[in-house]
């Protein structure tokens, strides 16, 4: 197959931009939807954790390769991971040759990955679980691995042949602003054409908004998930600027989020190195009142039993995956204390309340409880149940009543509330 310049290609596909959309117009929901991500999208991706290590001599238990994610696979299964609802096991960066096949398709490192991508895929499958890949709408990966302008198709296809099931797909070496959109789009377009169901998860705001503001009508009708913000570090200021960006941009961004679509804070970085036991609890908690994808980035093989316990909550989990599908908000400041909630299913509610500070002890504060829950969360009544840090049954509450909790420095206590 003859491959076309990135050039010549930027021109065709720009050409073909309105016929492209009028395509697009005829497959209607059916395109527009794909039927993936109903509720957030859970499982294990190998960024933040491992980056991008190929020294598979020095450091072969970390290293980017088929070993790891076999094991990770493993653990997955016999650990609890995908009983508690964790499916995809996703590749990011750094898992290609440096170089395309004769005929123009990825292909893995033959030295990390020796059975290749498909090899992997099985495996994977054979454990009930789903397997995630990488790839960037540029000229290159941010690692500088090959990017898929002027193949979008062909790598579509690969991934399809390959039984791959989630595409999370970079925004480094793009051009032009044009280019990216076209190119998110096109991918989208490419993967559904593949027949096969791939969830697709895009950068398409983080990469558009230094240029110009992402429109989240169109981003929604063709990516699964999306992220809008910096990529998250294993530190407590990371966790902290992400939540700041989304308190700003709330109105931006919440109700767009829905079944099918989801905004991505990024990584649950639970279970590293630089979180406090508060603080991972307030990004378990935070993560479940935002709706957002579960993705964790951590070592399974080293995780204590406490960061195990908090990512495998049951109860927590269940608030982000609610079939509601409505993303939770910030409500308001008091005197250091933030507040969130985030409508459930069965007229239920959930609630965030987070302590800013980090000095001193624990602070008390007391809600209204007429406040929560835009008023109706306990009207007449409700029960209330304490689900972080530690499940507490905090009894029934009239609507009059008040809700009086305390809460760690840096970190969040998280509640149920369910209608009498």
């Amino acid at each position: 197959m003859k491959l076309w310049s990135g050039e010549l290609w930027l021109s065709y596909e720009l050409a073909l931009r309105p016929l492209t959309l009028v395509f697009w117009g005829i497959l209607g929901a059916r395109a527009l939807d794909n039927g993936l991500a109903r509720t957030p999208t859970m499982g294990w991706l190998h960024w933040e954790r491992f980056v991008c290590n190929l020294d598979c001599q020095e450091e072969p238990d970390s290293c980017i390769s088929e070993q790891l994610f076999m094991q990770m696979a493993e653990l997955m299964v016999s650990d609890g991971w995908k009983d508690a609802g964790y499916e995809y096991l996703c590749i990011d960066d750094c898992w290609m040759a440096p170089e395309r096949d004769s005929q123009g398709r990825l292909q893995a490192d033959p030295k990390r990955f020796p059975g290749g991508i498909r090899h992997l895929a099985n495996y994977v499958h054979s454990k009930g679980l789903k397997l995630g890949i990488y790839a960037d709408v540029g000229n290159k990966t941010c690692a500088g691995f090959p990017g898929s302008f002027g193949y979008y198709d062909i790598d579509a296809q690969t991934f399809a042949d390959w039984g791959v099931d989630l595409l999370k797909f970079d925004g480094c070496y793009c051009d032009s602003v044009k280019s990216l959109v076209n190119g998110y789009k096109y991918m989208s377009l490419a993967l559904n054409r593949t027949g096969r169901s791939i969830v697709y998860s895009c950068e398409w705001p983080l990469y558009l908004r230094p240029f110009h503001k992402p429109n989240y009508t169109d981003i929604q009708q063709y990516c699964n998930h999306w992220r809008n913000f910096d990529d998250v570090y294993d530190s407590w200021g990371s966790i902290k600027n992400i939540l700041s960006w989304t308190t700003t941009n709330q109105k931006e961004i919440v109700d767009v989020a829905g079944p099918g679509g989801w905004n991505d804070p990024d990584m649950l970085v639970i279970g590293n190195f630089g979180l406090s036991w508060d603080q991972q609890v307030t990004q378990m908690a935070l993560w479940a009142i935002m709706a957002a994808p579960l993705l964790m980035s951590n070592d399974l093989r080293q995780i204590s039993p406490q960061a195990k316990a908090l990512l495998q909550d049951k109860d927590v989990i269940a608030i982000n995956q609610d079939p509601l599908g409505k993303q939770g908000y910030y409500l308001r400041t008091e005197n250091s204390i933030e507040v969130w909630e985030r409508p459930l299913s069965n007229l239920s509610w959930a609630v965030a309340v987070r302590n800013l500070k980090e000095i001193g002890g624990p602070c008390s504060y007391t809600i209204k409880v007429a406040s929560l829950g835009l008023g109706v969360a306990c009207n007449p009544g409700c029960f209330v149940t304490q689900l972080l840090p530690q499940k507490i049954k905090l009894g029934f509450h009239e609507w009059t009543s008040t809700l009086k909790t305390q809460i760690n420095p840096s970190g969040t206590v998280l509640l149920r509330l369910e209608q009498a």
